[in-house]
């Protein structure tokens, strides 16, 4: 994991460690509001609020490996990454303030 977050690793390590870290996502932000895409790697639905349940999700959050890895393990906040174009978030409730990063994995970037 801690070389996924250093961007040092092949493409099938950064695939398990994006998988993982958006598992963690949806485990703390249990809900179906929110559909957080990673591709080609993965996509979770997360967020308590409304649930939608055909076709493309009203709160959209998508972005590339290394920003998700930036933001799920704090080297990057959420802020910096709106303002940076680093990430597309359509929807009124498609923020992950407060959800990133997330601790079991923030605290890889102090061992990297």
């Amino acid at each position: 994991m801690a070389t996924a977050l250093a961007g040092e690793a092949p493409r099938n390590t950064v695939a398990t460690a994006v998988r993982y870290t958006l598992q963690l996502l949806a485990e703390r932000a249990e809900g179906n509001t929110v559909e957080v895409r990673v591709p080609p790697f993965g996509a979770v639905q997360c967020i308590p609020g409304p649930r939608h349940t055909r076709g493309t999700p009203p709160n959209v959050i998508e972005m590339d490996a290394p920003t998700w890895l930036a933001l799920a393990s704090g080297t990057l906040t959420w802020s910096d990454a709106l303002a940076a174009h680093r990430v597309a978030a359509s929807g009124q409730r498609a923020d992950l303030t407060g959800y990133v990063p997330i601790p079991p994995i923030a605290s890889l970037r102090t061992r990297a």
